[in-house]
Formats: structure tokens, sequence, C-alpha cells
């Protein structure tokens, strides 16, 4: 016999684009239904990323040229000009959170009923199949609402079972950040013998490619604040270099295969100059600054390959969930917060003085 669920819920609503004022946590949320094909969670866990912060200050807005803001600032932008993570403009309210561990709690028509009670992992990119627009997707919490929330709802086919040990806090650090690294990996076609690069590597997505790179084999040089840099070291990577130094000087030219780059920025044409010939660079976050300047000589006469890493297929989270349940991955959580402190958690993502992950517990 199943619990009788509330007609409303807590949730961190985002009201618009600005500072952590434009969050504001309620009791009062209406329970979203699960309708064909869909299911509705009872989230467990969820977790602070980048996306979340960027896509509250209006980051994604083409008229920011400039690195991700600070926490407490938004950008000055307008609704017209100002896009959401997917590119079209943000609707509000919103309730963002693209991770997401939990239970579930109901079906919509079309769902096998003994899916209720289900541990699952949800997948943050979700599916809008269209002939015209093969990588057109969703992100959870940007184009739909996500997990910062006691429940959410999503396609039955994004909520894949997952059978761990491992904490829902713990679990709930993987999807969208070990997704996207694995999706940077798999685009860039990182293998065994290779030496990577990765930049901002003290990150969720950072510490995340770091350890998925040296499970296919590759060679690990992380570059990260030099408090951090022990830590990467001990995760695995052969080397650390600072993330404020010229990658040139600690590398020289031609020394890496790969480049997973998080950071853009000034020194990003340091980044092609640091790839060997026929090397592959893969991007899927300009925390330093998103315009960056290009040499289209160094592009062709190294014969070099740029891979912009957004849409997933669906054997990325696939894969992603094995590595998990076969104990591959290992979560890098650094501390947990209530849900009703996601203002506080995001202003301690934002300070970037932790390792991995931060994950947020709805009222449970």
């Amino acid at each position: 016999m199943h619990t009788a669920l509330p007609a409303t819920m807590h949730a961190a609503v985002l009201t618009g684009f600005g500072g952590p004022d434009k969050l504001v946590y309620r009791d009062d949320v209406p329970l979203p239904a699960a309708h064909s094909g869909e299911v509705l969670i009872r989230v467990g866990a969820s977790a602070v990323n980048n996306t979340d912060i960027n896509t509250r200050v209006g980051w994604y807005s083409k008229t920011v040229d400039s690195a991700t803001a600070a926490d407490s600032v938004g950008f000055d932008t307008n609704a017209d000009a100002t896009p959401g993570w997917g590119g079209t403009a943000m609707q509000f309210p919103r309730i963002q959170g693209a991770d997401c561990c939990g239970t579930i709690v109901a079906v919509g028509p079309g769902v096998d009923a003994q899916r209720v009670g289900q541990r699952v992992l949800v997948r943050p990119v979700l599916r809008m199949y269209a002939d015209y627009a093969p990588f057109a997707c969703w992100y959870l919490g940007s184009e739909c609402d996500g997990a910062f929330a006691q429940f959410v709802k999503v396609p039955a086919d994004a909520a894949l079972p997952i059978h761990s040990n491992l904490s829902d806090a713990e679990l709930a650090s993987f999807p969208c950040a070990y997704s996207t690294a694995e999706n940077l990996l798999t685009r860039s076609g990182v293998r065994a013998g290779d030496r990577v690069l990765v930049t901002g590597a003290s990150g969720g997505v950072g510490s995340a490619a770091v350890q998925l790179a040296l499970r296919r084999g590759a060679q690990v040089v992380a570059q990260a604040a030099p408090a951090k840099q022990a830590a990467l070291v001990e995760l695995g990577a052969e080397a650390a270099i600072d993330r404020g130094e010229d990658a040139l000087r600690s590398l020289g030219t031609n020394a890496v295969s790969v480049v997973i780059d998080l950071v853009g920025g000034a020194q990003w044409p340091l980044l092609l100059d640091a790839l060997r010939t026929g090397g592959r660079y893969a991007s899927a976050g300009a925390i330093a600054g998103p315009v960056v300047p290009l040499d289209l000589r160094t592009l062709y006469l190294k014969d070099l390959s740029l891979f912009g890493c957004t849409f997933q297929d669906d054997a990325i989270f696939e894969n992603l969930v094995g590595y998990i349940e076969r104990g591959e991955v290992r979560p890098l959580l650094a501390r947990t917060y209530a849900l009703s402190d996601i203002a506080q958690a995001q202003a301690d993502f934002s300070a970037k003085a932790f390792l991995g992950k931060l994950a947020l517990i709805p009222p449970q």
C-alpha cells in the first residue's frame, strides 16, 4: 500500500534573473502530476552545478562576454536577450536542479506501475526528438522544473534504476557532472595511451573527467588551484599545474593529445598550442570567459579537432550508471546542505574552496 502523496511540496523557486534573492524557498508549491509517459520522483538529494548559477544570473545571454558572475549578482540583461541553458528565453517561476537521486512514487499513463518504489538516477538531458533538430534537448531545471524540490516529474526513460549502497547525496553528485565529463571524453575519443589536460580539474565536471579519463587508461594532467592539486594527484592524475599558470610553461608545446576544457578565458589559445598535431579539444564550460581568440592557422596547420559538447546520446548516462554500480568511479562529495539553505550552498559553490560536489537535501 502506497503512502498518500501531499497536495503541495517544499521547493526553491527561481523568480527571475539576479542574485540569490531571486531564489524563494516555499512550502506551498503544487505537487507536479505525472502525465503520459512520465514518472513522479520523491527527491532524495540534488546538487549544485555551474549551470544553476549561470542560469540564475543570466550568463547564457549572448550580451554577456565576461567570466561567470559572482554568486551575489546578476548581469544587466533583458528578458528577450537572455536565454536559458537551452538557448530559448527562460520562463519564470522555475524550479532549478539538474541532479536528482530519488524514488519513483507515481507513474503516468503508459508507464509500468511496478516502477513505483524504484530508486533512480535522472538523466539531466531530456530528449526532444525532431527530424529537423537532431540535437534538440531540454535540460532538467532549465527548460522544465528540476530537483530543487521534494518531488519532480520526468520522462520515464530519463529515470534509470540504480542499484548501489551509496547514499542519495553521494549518488546525486553524479548525473550532471559525470555525464558531462563522460560526454566530453566520448566525443573527443579519449582512449588508453592519450595524455589528457583537464582544466578546472577540481570542480564537479573536472574531477569527474579526471576519474573517467583514468578509467579509460589515459594519463591525466590536472589544472587547478595549488591547494587542490595534492588531492587530484591522489585521485590519480600524473601531474597537477596551477590554474593561473601558463600551460605551455609547465607542459611545453605539443605535450598532450586531448584538452578537456571547462575554463576558457584569456589563456585559451595556449591550450591549442599545448596540443599535439592531430590533437582534440573538447569544451563544456567557460567559467573564465566565453569569448576567446582563435588563430585559424593553429587549427588547420596542426590538424586539430574541436568539439562543443552538450547533447548526449542515451548510452552516455546508461554507461555512467554501470560505472557507478560496478564501483569504477567514486563520488567526491564535499558537504551537504538542507534545501532551504540553497543560497548558502551556492555562495560556497562560487567560492570554490572544495573539491567535488555540494549536495542539497529536501525535507523528507
